[in-house]
């Protein structure tokens, strides 16, 4: 009986054991998961409960043209925070700091009565602003460094450039397009809470692990699109047009020297303008080309063999009828040459090409020059245009001159390229280079070609005929350039109405289009002028200011002239002669000068870029003649240039 007493009691003593054996082992367990497995993920658990993060905004790299020169960077500034429980005078608080930070008294005082620990007062304080209220010395007020977006050159290459929010992300243009590139990480501010979540008090200031994004080097020359916004601006002012575009391409590499958009803005104060004035229209809008597009359907018709350049054909004296349907010509020809065909811009010539070449082999070859699909040029937003699938009736006769197409600039100017370069569809690009926070390159991107779209022997053929469209008689006499062969080709298209769904009686695309110097083409340029007032052929409202850009930014880029022409073509066209005899070759006149030009700089001895820094930076147009340095000009150095006569800049190549 004992025996059996003391058998149980030791079966109870070790059941009893290993319960507790197992309770142990399920505490050690359980510890060692805790403390061991899940200690980082508690620590950061913990801190969440005790500890609250305020990010700050982090500073994003700069954004430079070509040349080094920046065009957005990030400033450090001061942002002035309150900690309102460390403050015991709200209402002496609120008012010495009202008045200094331009904020009504009532407003600051309430800020300050909140029960937090952190809170927001000012942000992007300037240098003096915070300077004064740092000295008060306030208790529980203090200042943490933020970042703010700044773009020193203000409405230049705005469209380009883009902006940012106060997040800092990129909204628009490269800013958005490579945001997260340019964006860097996030330093931030910590606030500790009590066993209830309250806020007690800022454990330190900014938390130093932020790191500063990536630099980006646009092909984009400050320079050349200084040009191209000021005779862009004065086309579509001179024009009383609703608004304009232009582009420079580099012909051979596809790089994009210069875009811009009119009206344009300013990305310091971007809120201030309108959501049509911050698109980027050259990118995102797509327009019918009108007669800029015959040139594709003929480079298209000689490239396959379907015509050839001496071929000609009866233009039916300016009124031609397919179906129920009448094409007409603006001024009447009998039989014309396919290169008259471009130089007098013939929609019944084109239309009858069209015609011969067939829809099926056409819309190939326009296709192959990117037409109906976006180019990938790195900016957000692009449109494809419209190329249609399916064409009917007399699709074929207006696609051919460019009527039920529509396209954007960027995808013009990289098509117009192709021909320029010999044949080769260029990928258009506007970043060059990605630099690290040390400068150093980290990512360089190169010219790509997308395919060959018509053969050097077809592109030397049309670049023959487009440049007798500047020569005499041809239709856009005004883009002739003193020295230099032009290769171009004017267009004028009617506009749809939204309402009406059918051509305006009224509204017009004013165009001109061109590569120079034709025989090397080193620029591809276009100007799209949007519904001009009064004479809205492309040849009067964008020839002039194609001459204008193209005349500048060769002499800047120090391509010397080979055409002993001194004197600007007069326009014998009759489409052209409307308009006022051609205007000088000049970079403005006196007239149109800003009040505080005053005096004419001494401009003996420099260079055309120099000179162009100068005008910049004074806000002065002055005329320029010739090329390389400065010998002569008029008025003299010091004298006053306000209501003077003609002021300009007389040039000659360096020895």
């Amino acid at each position: 009986m004992k025996n059996e007493r003391e058998k149980w009691a030791r079966i109870r003593i070790i059941v009893i054991g290993v319960v507790f054996g197992l309770m142990f082992l399920t505490v050690v367990g359980r510890a060692f998961y805790l403390q061991i497995l899940q200690h980082e993920n508690l620590v950061k658990k913990a801190e969440r409960q005790y500890q609250h993060k305020v990010d700050l905004t982090p500073g994003r790299g700069s954004i430079l043209d070509c040349n080094g020169t920046t065009l957005a960077e990030s400033i450090h500034m001061d942002s002035c925070y309150a900690e309102p429980r460390r403050i015991k005078d709200v209402d002496g608080t609120a008012g010495v700091l009202a008045p200094i930070l331009n904020i009504p008294k009532h407003e600051l005082a309430a800020t300050l009565s909140v029960n937090k620990s952190f809170i927001w007062i000012a942000r992007w304080l300037a240098p003096e602003v915070a300077t004064r209220v740092r000295n008060m010395k306030l208790p529980g007020i203090g200042f943490a460094p933020e970042s703010k977006r700044f773009y020193p050159n203000m409405e230049i290459a705005a469209h380009v450039i883009g902006f940012t929010g106060r997040d800092p992300n990129g909204l628009e243009g490269i800013e958005l397009k490579y945001d997260s590139t340019i964006l860097g990480n996030t330093g931030y501010i910590i606030t500790e809470r009590d066993a209830l979540g309250r806020n007690i008090d800022i454990m330190d200031t900014a938390i130093k692990d932020s790191s500063p994004g990536k630099s980006v080097v646009l092909t984009i020359d400050k320079t050349i699109q200084f040009i191209v916004e000021k005779e862009l601006a004065r086309a579509v002012t001179e024009s009383r047009a609703k608004g304009g575009m232009a582009v420079v391409m580099e012909s051979d590499t596809g790089k994009v020297l210069a875009l811009a958009n009119y009206p344009t803005y300013n990305p310091n104060a971007y809120s201030r303008y309108s959501i049509s004035q911050l698109r980027d229209r050259a990118v995102a809008d797509s327009f019918e080309p009108g007669s800029t597009f015959k040139l594709f359907s003929i480079a298209a018709a000689v490239d396959s063999g379907t015509i050839k350049a001496t071929d000609a054909y009866n233009c039916e004296n300016g009124t031609y009828r397919i179906a129920d349907r009448t094409i007409h010509d603006d001024h009447p020809h009998s039989r014309l040459t396919v290169s008259e065909i471009i130089k007098y811009s013939s929609n019944i010539g084109a239309a009858k090409i069209g015609y011969k070449m067939g829809e099926k082999k056409l819309s190939s070859y326009l296709r192959n020059f990117g037409f109906g699909s976006r180019t990938g040029i790195d900016l957000p937003g692009e449109t494809p245009g419209n190329l249609k699938r399916n064409w009917y009736g007399i699709d074929l006769a207006t696609i051919s001159f460019g009527q039920g197409v529509s396209l954007s600039a960027i995808q013009l100017v990289t098509a117009l390229s192709s021909i320029a370069n010999g044949g080769n569809l260029m990928k258009p690009y506007l970043v060059e280079q990605i630099l690290d926070d040390k400068g150093i390159v980290v990512q360089k991107f190169e010219p790509q070609v997308v395919r060959r779209v018509i053969s050097p022997e077809t592109a030397r053929q049309v670049t023959k005929m487009m440049e007798t469209v500047t020569g005499p008689g041809g239709t856009g006499t005004n883009a002739a350039v003193d020295g230099y062969r032009v290769a171009g080709k004017t267009g004028t298209a009617q506009k749809v109405d939204p309402v009406t769904h059918s051509y305006s009686p009224s509204k017009r695309i004013g165009s001109f289009v061109g590569f120079v110097p034709a025989e090397k083409p080193r620029l591809t340029i276009a100007v799209i002028i949007d519904e001009p007032q009064g004479v809205k052929y492309g040849g009067v409202v964008a020839a002039p200011a194609f001459r204008l850009i193209a005349q500048n930014s060769l002499a800047y880029l120090k391509v010397q002239p080979n055409v002993q022409v001194f004197a600007a073509v007069k326009p014998d066209d009759a489409k052209a002669s409307p308009a006022p005899a051609v205007e000088s070759s000049s970079y403005g006149a006196a007239g149109d000068m800003p009040a505080e030009s005053g005096v004419m700089p001494d401009f003996n001895g420099m260079s055309m870029r120099r000179v162009l820094q100068v005008m910049e930076k004074r806000g002065i147009n002055i005329r320029l003649l010739g090329s390389g340095r400065a010998v002569e000009q008029s008025p003299p150095p010091g004298h006053g240039i306000r209501g003077a006569g003609e002021v300009w800049i007389k040039f000659v190549p360096s020895a």
